[in-house]
């Protein structure tokens, strides 16, 4: 593979992702998401801004004991300091270096009309703002990457003083400096002239970071490689303000296999469908299904004329192997869709069912149907497992449920009370149990705790870390299907589970009972019911 030094992969899905409209991450989100990003194969992971977002400090204050990066580096981001002070003492710089990453990225301004209107300083002041910054970083150990706001803008207005800031930054120690398309107007022609030209005048590292206003993020961002860029920046799934940022995984996949770079570590573009898919469930974003490369549909084959040539050769009609991105070419009148898919999750989850075709043919279809129902497993590994073992060897079985029930209770002036009552069978007892909570999951949760925690004590491991809900069918009102993701933890890992149901209370129970036998297979518990 190419040395991940020679050539920058950047997400900044976490910090400017985030910025999209509607999307709200938790730092437990975002966590989750690192983790992913990692998957990747990225090598830096823009985490956020600490000091500045309360959300932020914690994430990288967490990130240091639950992150397990085997791939990519954190990078916190920040500003260069304010105007008439010094870096040592500005309190947002010194809230980097607490974050305690080993990548810091600085915005700093490199358009003439922004540094005097809107930073409201002088342009010599800000070139010293930018080197003070710098130099104080990298004294104090940190490698420095410069994202150069409104770079394109500014170098058409004062080509100059753009030039300047690039200097400025590399020669006080940044590693890179990126220029960045932060309106998002430009086009790949502008993007190419402006890259050579940058490159040749100051032999800076440069990177690229764009915009998709005009809808040529990635476009731009390949241009920008082209032209010389040994870095980029994206967000997986183009999340991100306005019209989004490029698209991290269009880009790494067009570098890969229509340039011919080796940019990921190897077999790491295979688990791009499956991790733009994750994210999207995380983020609680419908999945674009026309999404380049990684889309549900984005090797999809109706019937007829491109059915019978794929027959023949699959390759008549598409640009690229759908395997290459971890997708799968589907036929929409076929049952092959879906086979490579479960063949590449199962191999992950560590069962090799290449060798048991029909095996693969009943899960396959189970998948299908299930996910017509309204099922997602992308982001639910441990509900996919618990059918894959269904299916090959039996479902592990710790209690079977009877019935449950849920009443809530709301008075004037006061709290609304959830008390839920659960029958099972387990231990070849029937065991009949109460719980309450500050909500119908809530007490269903503590009812089934209180079943099962005398025959299963490993239960007290075990903790609701998540819950997010999805209608899938809003034009139904309050009639629609809803699907649930819950997410709990034994403390040292966290896994997900999804239930569907013609209710949210059906959906989240399902949903519940996956991560608890989940939960207990991890811990080793005994299948006695």
């Amino acid at each position: 593979m190419t040395d991940p030094e020679q050539f920058h992969v950047y997400d900044t899905t976490l910090r400017d992702g985030a910025q999209q409209e509607g999307l709200s991450l938790s730092v437990q989100d975002k966590l989750a998401i690192a983790s992913h990003l990692d998957e990747l194969g990225v090598g830096f992971i823009e985490g956020g801004w600490p000091g500045a977002v309360p959300k932020d400090t914690e994430f990288f204050r967490r990130a240091r004991t639950e992150l397990n990066l085997k791939n990519a580096q954190l990078a916190a981001f920040g500003a260069t300091r304010k105007a008439g002070t010094t870096a040592a003492d500005d309190p947002q710089v010194r809230a980097l270096l607490d974050a305690e990453t080993p990548v810091v990225t600085l915005v700093a301004k490199s358009h003439v009309g922004h540094v005097e209107r809107a930073l409201r300083t002088t342009l010599d002041e800000n070139l010293a703002m930018i080197a003070d910054t710098v130099g104080f970083l990298v004294g104090n150990g940190r490698r420095v990457f410069v994202d150069a706001e409104h770079f394109f803008d500014g170098y058409r207005t004062n080509p100059a003083y753009a030039l300047q800031v690039v200097r400025t930054a590399t020669e006080a120690g940044a590693d890179v400096v990126v220029l960045c398309d932060t309106n998002g107007g430009m086009l790949p022609d502008d993007v190419t002239a402006t890259v050579r030209d940058v490159l040749a005048q100051t032999g800076a590292r440069l990177g690229m970071h764009a915009h998709n206003d005009t809808g040529c993020a990635v476009a731009n961002s390949v241009a920008a490689v082209d032209a010389g860029a040994t870095h980029v920046q994206g967000t997986v799934n183009g999340t991100g303000e306005r019209t989004g940022n490029a698209d991290l995984i269009t880009m790494v996949a067009n570098l890969e296999l229509k340039r011919g770079m080796t940019v990921l570590p190897d077999g790491a573009l295979q688990e791009a469908t499956r991790i733009a898919h994750a994210v999207s469930e995380l983020t609680n974003i419908v999945p674009y299904s026309r999404q380049p490369y990684v889309g549900a549909s984005a090797f999809a084959h109706k019937a007829g004329l491109h059915a019978s040539a794929i027959k023949v050769d699959p390759d008549l009609y598409q640009h690229t192997d759908p395997a290459h991105v971890g997708n799968d070419m589907r036929l929409l009148v076929s049952d092959m869709a879906g086979r490579a898919s479960v063949e590449l999750k199962s191999r992950e989850l560590g069962y090799d069912v290449s060798g048991d075709r029909e095996l693969v043919t009943r899960v396959t279809q189970r998948v299908k149907d299930l996910e017509a129902a309204g099922y997602t497993f992308e982001a639910a590994d441990a509900s996919f497992e618990l059918l894959l073992r269904e299916e090959a060897e039996g479902r592990p079985s710790y209690f079977d449920v009877e019935s449950w029930r849920v009443i809530t209770e709301s008075r004037p002036g006061g709290d609304a009370v959830s008390e839920a009552t659960v029958k099972l069978r387990a231990g070849g007892e029937r065991v009949v149990v109460t719980g309450e909570g500050n909500g119908p999951v809530n007490a269903l949760d503590h009812a089934l705790r209180t079943a099962i925690g005398a025959l299963y004590p490993e239960i007290d491991k075990l903790e609701l870390i998540d819950f997010r809900v999805r209608i899938l069918d809003a034009a139904h009102g309050t009639d629609a299907v809803t699907r649930v993701l819950v997410e709990m933890t034994d403390g040292k890992t966290s896994w997900e589970t999804v239930g569907v149901g013609a209710n949210i209370i059906e959906a989240s129970w399902e949903a519940l009972v996956d991560a608890v036998t989940y939960g207990l297979l991890r811990q080793g518990g005994a299948s006695i019911s």
